[in-house]
């Protein structure tokens, strides 16, 4: 058993790397890293539907699709995030308290009593401080999770979206819950690098796992998987399943609807309703990327006014 603690913060990288060693390694390993700021969605989501593209889009957060399912979580520098992968039999592959437990038997150590609560979530005095999500290949099962140590709350209640009621789609939704830090729990933690430090020595000490570095080879074609499909609009935005968009809003007095259909991130149908000048970009909007910037190029080529605030409307 093999341990990485990886000094990468670069979330496509760091995606990459999982199903890296998912389907393309035999051995088992605990991967440990950090992120930069950053929105996770599960394989089945929608991604505008989960994360609050205005949001994300001003503070310059990616989103990013993972290959395991469940719902979407924020990453930044204060969360730590853990990932089991390992040969598995055929029948126990999916087992979310086989992989919890030593994390659970871990937080003990460092002074948090945790609970494993309903299907994937790690709990304290009721609040979440980690959700995990798992992905069977083959004979081959990802586990991964996270472990909210000091994260901005603000911006992870900011990326995450709130109300889902203007998406129908039969997409996967999340189920968000009151979260909160460890850091409050364990003072005697320095930082998230002191309690990664800890984590690494109670896997080595008790677990039997070797720390080991990946070949400057593996590394390439990981940043290479990182670039052809983490980092891309068809695998994050356009993967997700097909979904209606509606809302109501008002410009300049005026009251306005919208109703787009979207498939393969691209919007097939297009109705808007309202001023002249609104309702005409409707025809223009349709065989377009359900995307802002994508969407702000056709508004500009019909003239509308104030674009860059009205954009979010359709999102």
């Amino acid at each position: 058993m093999f341990c990485l603690s990886l000094q990468s913060t670069d979330p496509f990288f760091n995606l990459a790397l999982e199903e890296y060693l998912l389907k393309n390694r035999k051995e088992d390993f605990l991967v440990l890293y950090i992120n930069t700021p950053s929105v996770i969605i599960g394989k089945h989501q929608v991604a505008h539907r989960e994360a609050d593209t205005k949001f994300v889009t001003e503070n310059n957060i990616p989103v990013l699709r993972r290959i395991s399912g469940g719902g979407a979580v924020f990453h930044d520098e204060g969360n730590l995030n853990f990932s089991f992968i390992s040969q598995s039999n055929e029948g126990k592959q999916i087992d979310f308290r086989k992989y919890t437990l030593p994390v659970i038997k871990f937080l003990s150590v460092v002074g948090v009593e945790v609970r494993f609560e309903g299907k994937n979530d790690l709990k304290v005095r009721g609040m979440k401080i980690s959700g995990n999500s798992e992905h069977v290949f083959r004979n081959r099962v990802l586990h991964h999770g996270t472990l909210l140590y000091d994260a901005r709350l603000d911006f992870l209640k900011g990326s995450l979206r709130k109300d889902h009621s203007k998406y129908l789609t039969r997409a996967v939704s999340s189920n968000p819950s009151p979260v909160m830090n460890l850091k409050e729990l364990i003072p005697e933690v320095k930082d998230i690098n002191d309690l990664r430090s800890q984590m690494v020595i109670f896997f080595l000490d008790e677990n039997g796992y070797k720390l080991i570095d990946l070949s400057v080879e593996e590394k390439n074609e990981i940043k290479s998987l990182s670039i052809t499909k983490y980092r891309t609009r068809e695998w994050n935005y356009a993967y997700g399943p097909e979904y209606h968009f509606n809302n109501q809003f008002e410009i300049n007095g005026i009251q306005h609807t919208c109703h787009l259909f979207v498939k393969d991130g691209i919007i097939r149908e297009c109705e808007i309703k309202g001023s002249d000048t609104i309702s005409g970009a409707g025809e223009n909007l349709i065989g377009c990327r359900h995307m802002v910037d994508d969407m702000l190029e056709i508004f500009q080529k019909v003239k509308i006014e104030q674009k860059e605030s009205i954009i979010y409307n359709y999102f």
